[in-house]
């Protein structure tokens, strides 16, 4: 095929040209997406995007260049643009990547439907029909934005040690923001759904139920709720503020790279040190994974864009820190090996230190018996903002949909229900994990120029003791 040729000679021009490493990754992503305005059609987008990076290690030190330009003269004058990069780039401490393993591979992500056999005409019919039904509820609900996402991903990765690894990957992702009104008031809330594979992700999210639903219980917030208790207590929070407590509070500051110092002037630091490793930050009950092999999860790969294979990573295990996301730079440095953590969002830029699929590994608890222990309390099911600082310490959580719980019983709904604690007193705090494990899709962005790729994050029904509500 005519991109695996010209990445192939990207790699051999690289080495003649006195590259001890090299690497390039074709990618091709054919994207659609549209958005729907209070029912109207407001946006369109249908794009075709293809091109090689070229990824040198030149004295110890590295270069990056990239085309769109699929002949074999611009592939030359990339290799070129590349390795000169690497030898302006000179460093007193030379880079080195850790050693790996190659592979010789062609992985996809199957399709029972295929995206592109869906017409975009069908698929802006799904969305208008799901708007139809939340406006025939007889609820006020002045804003409604629903937005619907699909990209190809087909990528060619070859290096100088021998990989060569072929992929596919279809993905879809649907967001919405709703705002809902009563007596005066609003309550507005947003989710976002991804699936790898193909057009039955749809039905798999069972949109309708889960739009309706949340309109229902944005309205009986406010005709019902009343103001969240305050002081110490017991906290149940749902799968989405666990998951967002999981990417946040450990997939970030157990980025290599921001351990490393990297990332401080972007996307920010971590609490931990590479002495970290082994030190407790929650209560044995914690284990917080990332996973890109999660079937039909937006993350999912095989390979990371450094051609290394992909495997659960424990970040927490049993309240200590285990292992942080490595690529091969960070790996070298700290004297470990890559554990398939890096990728990029298009082949225009180079691969970093990125989370896939990080959620709370379950255990074996029903709901019911979360709040059986519970006096009194709230459960927190899911949340409309957060915030942390920038070393991923101190951490605010902010209840959407929240109820009193009073001798193990859910009552009525409560309103701006809001956690702010540190990073280790809320997972210390967690002393039963239940076993309904949900996910959410995500964007999780990072570097310069930034990079915002597909990201998921989960978990289940956690209990937190002796908490502090404001």
């Amino acid at each position: 095929m005519a991109d695996a040729d010209l990445v192939d000679l990207a790699v051999d021009v690289a080495r003649s040209k006195g590259a001890t490493y090299a690497e390039a990754r074709y990618e091709r992503q054919a994207q659609e997406s549209f958005i729907l305005k209070n029912g109207v059609l407001d946006a369109l987008y249908s794009g075709d995007d293809q091109g090689i990076g070229v990824r040198v290690l030149v004295d110890g030190a590295l270069g990056f260049a990239a085309t769109n330009l699929l002949t074999k003269a611009d592939v030359r004058a990339t290799v070129d643009a590349a390795v000169k990069g690497a030898k302006t780039s000179r460093r007193k401490t030379p880079i080195a990547f850790a050693q790996e393993d190659s592979f010789v591979t062609n992985w996809s992500v199957p399709e029972v439907k295929r995206l592109a056999d869906v017409p975009v005409e069908a698929k802006v019919a799904e969305i208008q029909a799901v708007d139809r039904e939340v406006m025939g509820l007889g609820i006020k609900v002045p804003a409604r934005y629903f937005q619907l996402a699909s990209n190809r991903i087909e990528k060619y990765f070859a290096n100088s040690e021998g990989s060569r690894i072929r992929s596919y990957s279809p993905r879809l992702r649907f967001f919405y923001f709703l705002t809902v009104g009563h007596d005066g008031d609003v309550e507005q809330t947003y989710r976002n759904y991804g699936w790898s594979g193909g057009w039955e992700g749809i039905r798999a999210w069972d949109l309708r139920n889960r739009v309706l639903e949340e309109a229902r219980s944005m309205k009986r917030s406010l005709k019902e709720g009343r103001k969240s208790p305050e002081g110490k207590m017991d906290l149940i929070v749902g799968p989405q503020v666990s998951g967002i407590a999981a990417h946040e509070s450990c997939g970030h500051p157990t980025e290599a790279d921001r351990v490393l110092g990297r990332e401080a002037s972007q996307a920010g630091k971590s609490f931990l040190t590479p002495e970290s490793l082994g030190t407790r930050v929650g209560s044995d009950l914690v284990n917080v994974v990332d996973d890109p092999t999660v079937e039909h999860a937006i993350a999912f790969y095989l390979y990371d864009d450094e051609g290394v294979k992909a495997r659960r990573r424990y970040l927490y295990k049993n309240g200590r820190v285990n292992e942080f996301l490595q690529n091969r730079e960070t790996a070298a440095v700290l004297g470990t090996r890559s554990n398939g953590a890096a990728r990029a969002v298009n082949y225009n830029v180079e691969a970093i230190v990125r989370m896939a699929n990080t959620f709370v590994e379950p255990q074996d608890h029903r709901l019911e018996e979360l709040l059986e222990g519970v006096k009194f309390g709230v459960y927190m099911k899911s949340f409309m903002e957060w915030n942390i600082d920038d070393k991923r310490f101190n951490a605010k959580y902010a209840g959407r949909e929240a109820y009193l719980v009073e001798d193990g019983q859910i009552k009525h709904p409560v309103r701006k229900t809001v956690i702010e604690l540190t990073t280790p007193a809320f997972w210390s705090a967690v002393d039963a994990v239940g076993k309904d494990l949900e996910f959410e899709a995500g964007f999780c962005g990072k570097s310069d120029p930034g990079q915002a790729l597909d990201a998921s994050l989960g978990g289940p029904s956690m209990r937190l003791r002796n908490v502090y509500l404001r």
